[in-house]
């Protein structure tokens, strides 16, 4: 049997760019979260990862956009949520790939916390495109799987990557 790595197992991440999948698919009000749940489940491992000195990059995704953008199901929208549950500032990179990922990469210090755009928006991540797949390792050194609820689905921010980076 395989045994998984956990945190206990990570090593030195001072710097090190960590790419997280969590939960962050929840319901909204008003334009404002309305229910914390999956946020607050998340942020034990959020907190430690970024208090070792990682520069953690949360992936995740919003809605069905079914591979295309569309501002509604935009991760932007639960940045207020994530930056209240964790207590200070949260950067927000509207892509999850690509230029535009490692530009806004490129401004974080070790210890801080963004949230990458919906992985969702991307076709690649519900057909676990390869390419897509190498896409999002590019932009991250460690992987960390802290989603439960979508730990089932072989998509590419799940189960792709985890195949391309040392994963947790």
């Amino acid at each position: 049997m395989t045994s998984f790595k956990t945190l206990d197992d990570i090593g030195d991440i001072h710097g090190k760019r960590v790419l997280v999948r969590v939960d962050l698919n929840v319901p909204m009000n008003d334009g404002a979260v309305a229910d914390d749940t999956r946020i607050r489940a998340a942020m034990p491992t959020i907190k430690e990862l970024s208090d070792k000195g990682a520069i953690v990059l949360l992936l995740a995704h919003f809605g069905r956009p079914k591979g295309a953008k569309d501002p509604k199901q935009s991760l932007s929208r639960v940045v207020g949520g994530v930056e209240d549950v964790l207590g200070h500032s949260v950067m927000f990179i509207p892509e999850c790939v690509g230029e535009g990922a490692k530009a806004g990469i490129a401004v974080l210090a070790a210890g801080d916390v963004a949230i990458l755009e919906n992985t969702r928006f991307n076709p690649g991540e519900e057909t676990n495109d390869p390419a897509f797949a190498d896409a999002l390792a590019e932009v991250g050194d460690l992987y960390v799987n802290d989603a439960f609820s979508a730990a089932h689905r072989a998509h590419g921010s799940t189960e792709g990557i985890a195949r391309r980076l040392p994963a947790y």
